[in-house]
């Protein structure tokens, strides 16, 4: 009877103890505790209104964050995003303003996005350039087609039909957020139960064992690449809907801060894991921080101070982390 107890205590032991190590547990822990402490601190942080605006703050970097965190458990990762969003919202508007209907100007921008990832998947997949060297290069020069094609100048006066996407709202909740919930709970599922998805965690865990054991490497890794780049694109049509122009400097720096969501979300730099809620999560830590300094009176200059060492931490506790389980 003792020893039942004692293993029935001990399975529930490992059982919490599994449940505990899921990163994504942390984060909301923090989130929760950070909430509680603010809702304490400032009557504004449990409003309504400061809600939803925190949600929407993230709901353009969530979109892109899924295909982030497909690429990123897979081993790759993709600097280029914030300008192919910038690249694909600027495309679209010209083409509204050229008097392309809105429905064929949006599949056009979408269709940019996705030549964008074709083109970084073929290099890095085919070419076998470095991820970081492809992107980053890819970035630079999505972002100087921008401004050539734009002459660094934004474009307003979009059709209404096109901006309703951004701007409008349903129960009081603006479209982006409801766009973001939906890509977050298809990519999740997706990502956990999708065998064709699943195959990234083999890929990122040990790429030519994936190889050897007949999984299409090179396929998948175009493929996420090509996911990743509609995914932008597709943000970057919502983005440009929301604010009714298409700005020059839309998505810069958005690469770091989805980067960083995915990585404190629970992704490792060297693959094989993360998941698409932690990612959301992740994010959503981000711009509570953000958000309770704004409400607490902190100078907005210390942001980026924050936002950097919290991924520093990240980063830490994911190395270390990874050193124990080899030594395991």
């Amino acid at each position: 009877m003792r020893t039942a107890t004692v293993n029935g205590d001990t399975a529930k032991s490992r059982g919490l103890a599994r449940i505990t190590d899921f990163r994504e547990f942390m984060i909301l822990m923090v989130i929760i505790a950070a909430s509680i402490f603010m809702s304490i601190a400032s009557p504004y942080f449990l409003t309504r209104m400061n809600i939803l605006a925190n949600l929407l703050s993230v709901s353009i970097e969530s979109i892109v964050a899924v295909g982030m965190t497909v690429l990123m458990v897979s081993g790759g990762f993709d600097m280029s995003v914030g300008s192919t969003v910038a690249l694909c919202g600027a495309v679209g508007a010209m083409a509204m303003k050229a008097g392309v209907p809105v429905f064929s100007a949006m599949l056009i921008a979408l269709a940019v996005g996705i030549l964008v990832g074709l083109i970084n998947g073929f290099f890095i997949a085919k070419v076998g350039i470095n991820p970081f060297i492809t992107t980053l290069g890819m970035m630079s020069v999505l972002r100087g087609i921008l401004l050539v094609i734009t002459q660094g100048r934004n474009i307003s006066g979009l059709p209404a039909s096109f901006r309703i996407i951004g701007q409008g709202n349903f129960l009081g909740i603006q479209y982006p957020i409801i766009y973001a919930l939906i890509f977050l709970i298809v990519g999740d599922i997706l990502l956990r139960k999708s065998r064709f998805f699943r195959q990234n965690y083999y890929i990122g865990g040990n790429r030519q064992a994936a190889r050897l054991s007949g999984i299409n490497v090179d396929g998948i890794t175009v493929f996420n690449y090509v996911l990743t780049g509609f995914l932008a694109a597709l943000a970057g049509l919502i983005m440009t809907a929301r604010l009714g122009a298409a700005s020059v400097t839309a998505g810069t720096g958005l690469e770091l801060k989805v980067i960083s969501a995915v990585i404190i979300g629970g992704a490792s730099l060297s693959g094989g894991e993360g998941t698409v809620i932690g990612s959301f999560l992740g994010a959503l830590l981000m711009a509570l921080i953000t958000n309770a300094l704004t409400l607490l009176g902190v100078d907005v200059y210390w942001n980026e101070f924050v936002i950097g060492a919290t991924l520093l931490l990240a980063v830490a506790v994911d190395v270390i982390g990874g050193k124990r389980r080899k030594k395991a």
